[in-house]
């Protein structure tokens, strides 16, 4: 049964344009329903549920007698909350529709007319149709992980699987004998197995077998390139659009997933354009689609292992044994978080203790108690993530105070949040368990009294290190191992006459961007921006070779 998107309006004349449009586009893939009023599209969507089929998007005029656009979008909402919900307005409604963004969690709002549609309706409607399928289960003719649930080598297949948007089932043989049954025979014993839809079968396979198994691209087309870009973070994306569409010869080179750090932040909501926000994981999708749009090639689960010059050309060597040699060398490898040294961390680590938080992780802790470490965005975005799995998360700070680090609409969002909890003054001084955590000891920062609390996960979130090891020797660095570029390059050592370009490194050719560079606002917008900005200085020095 295909999706269906459906259309609500009172005035028939517009439901019937809006009708005829949609269909028009988006007839093969999915069914168009209309309704005149509000009370007519719930039970519209009420027969949709119980069919068992799913409503992809709503789009629904705002001024209607008996209940408002708004109106209805909150209550179907409860239903198909996965739903895209788009409002037409006219100018007069702009107010209504820039409050349903926070009430009912609008997608986009249209002005009427919103002739043509090729220009007003399809650009937008694409869009969001193609988040919400991105963002469906798997189906259960795709891929299928067994293994068991606290394992490592299961979490790295899942983690990788989720992170690249590559839908997956996940079978737990603790508690599925038939799936366990098959696994270990296909597995000779071994676990996880990943059941592939060809009839194929991977046993605890790394990340390279698993994205050639999967169609991601792993090996470059081709020998030389003008511009190679290390990492696919937003500022690695950002260089990655930019030099495809300006017509160099670009490859993107990702030793995990595309979206890097960002892209597994479960909500943006402070990016330019994405009133509603946007998930990491999302804008990290569209932005890969747009680098390929514009010829780049993207390698995944490659990563680099060393950088040399020899006269104007770059080569870098590759962690799969080969080499790919260019012109220009955009260094773009984001940060990792930094480890929390504290007992039994190590031990636990994949098994119940997390670096990050996956929405593919967070699901599994469904009704139960996790903990956050950390202050800043990227632990309160966690928070709120979690928030919807799991029955209560308690968020440790060191500090006696959130707004430090934190962004202001994320404080107030979690003050608002009744399953979350803020414990200040607090660290962990010990995770606890046999083959999966089961509880912390938390330390008081103030008194260097300790407690033991239960915990079924812990989720870390506390700083983090550059990833440039890869680059020792050939760029200069500071202490920290962040990359020196523009006016901190040391002029005494620099080779050329002319200045360095404000995102070149100590070596000409060789750039930086985003949250490896020493000395800059950590930011996605700010790291999508040097991405792009780094091209243009990549243009300036091929015109000086």
């Amino acid at each position: 049964m295909n999706p269906t998107i459906l259309a609500v309006d009172d005035d028939p004349q517009v439901l019937a344009a809006v009708s005829r449009d949609l269909r028009s586009r988006y007839g093969e893939q999915y069914r168009v329903v209309r309704a005149g009023s509000g009370a007519e599209a719930l039970e519209a969507v009420a027969g949709v549920q119980g069919r068992g089929g799913a409503i992809a998007a709503f789009v629904a005029d705002q001024r209607m007698p008996g209940m408002t656009g708004t109106e209805f979008l909150g209550a179907a909402r409860q239903v198909f909350p996965t739903a895209k919900r788009v409002l037409l307005t006219a100018y007069a409604d702009t107010e209504a529709a820039i409050s349903a963004i926070n009430d009912v969690g609008l997608d986009h709002y249209l002005m009427k007319p919103w002739d043509p549609p090729e220009q007003s309706l399809y650009p937008v409607l694409d869009d969001l149709l193609d988040d919400w399928r991105a963002n469906q289960p798997a189906t259960f003719d795709g891929i299928r992980v067994a293994g068991l649930r606290w394992s490592s080598d299961a979490h790295a297949v899942k983690d990788f699987l989720a992170r690249n948007q590559i839908p997956y089932l996940f079978l737990d043989v603790e508690r599925d004998a038939d799936a366990e049954a098959t696994a270990r025979a296909a597995g000779d014993g071994k676990l996880p197995v990943v059941f592939l839809p060809d009839g194929s079968t991977l046993v605890d396979p790394d990340t390279r077998a698993l994205a050639n198994a999967v169609g991601l691209q792993t090996e470059a087309t081709n020998p030389f390139y003008d511009l190679v870009i290390l990492g696919a973070g937003p500022a690695g994306l950002g260089a990655g659009v930019y030099g495809g569409s300006e017509g160099l010869r670009t490859l993107v080179i990702e030793k995990e997933a595309v979206g890097g750090q960002a892209g597994t932040s479960s909500r943006i909501e402070n990016y330019l354009g994405f009133p509603q926000g946007i998930s990491g994981g999302d804008l990290a999708r569209r932005a890969y689609a747009q680098a390929r749009k514009f010829g780049t090639e993207v390698l995944t689960a490659v990563g680099a292992t060393g950088i040399r010059v020899e006269g104007n050309t770059k080569i870098v060597a590759l962690d799969n044994g080969t080499e790919v040699s260019c012109h220009a060398v955009v260094i773009a490898t984001g940060m990792t978080i930094r480890r929390l040294k504290a007992d039994g961390v190590d031990d636990l680590l994949n098994a119940g203790v997390y670096y990050g938080a996956a929405p593919s992780e967070a699901a599994a802790y469904d009704g139960e108690h996790v903990y956050v470490v950390g202050g800043a965005n990227s632990a309160g975005q966690a928070a709120m993530m979690l928030s919807r799995f799991a029955g209560r998360v308690t968020m440790l700070i060191r500090g006696d105070n959130l707004e430090s680090r934190m962004s202001q609409y994320l404080v107030d969002q979690i003050e608002e949040n009744p399953k979350i909890d803020v414990r200040f003054h607090s660290q962990v001084a010990k995770a606890n368990g046999e083959g999966r955590l089961t509880s912390l000891t938390l330390r008081d920062v103030r008194d260097d009294s300790t407690e033991e609390v239960e915990a079924n996960g812990l989720f870390i979130f506390i700083g983090a290190v550059p990833h440039t090891a890869f680059a020792e020797g050939a760029v200069a660095m500071n202490k920290h191992g962040f990359v020196l570029t523009g006016d901190l390059v040391d002029r005494t050592t620099w080779p050329l006459e002319r200045d360095p370009f404000l995102l070149e490194t100590s070596t000409p050719g060789i750039f930086a961007a985003g949250d490896v560079r020493a000395g800059v606002v950590r930011r996605v917008a700010s790291a999508v921006g040097q991405g792009a900005v780094c091209v243009s200085f990549v243009h300036q020095y091929l015109e000086t070779v």
